[in-house]
């Protein structure tokens, strides 16, 4: 599967779309967040 094929999300702190990963295969419906830094700041939305 090439990488453009992968489903994409909208991260809802930094706005910037990230992609599908093979560490997040079993919990991809509830990844909501593209990275530890934007999860720690979700609250204070940067």
């Amino acid at each position: 599967m090439k990488k453009q094929d992968l489903p994409t999300k909208l991260c809802p702190v930094c706005g910037k779309p990230f992609s599908w990963r093979k560490k997040w295969e079993t919990v991809w419906s509830e990844v909501k967040y593209c990275s530890e830094r934007c999860r720690r700041n979700k609250n204070t939305g940067l």
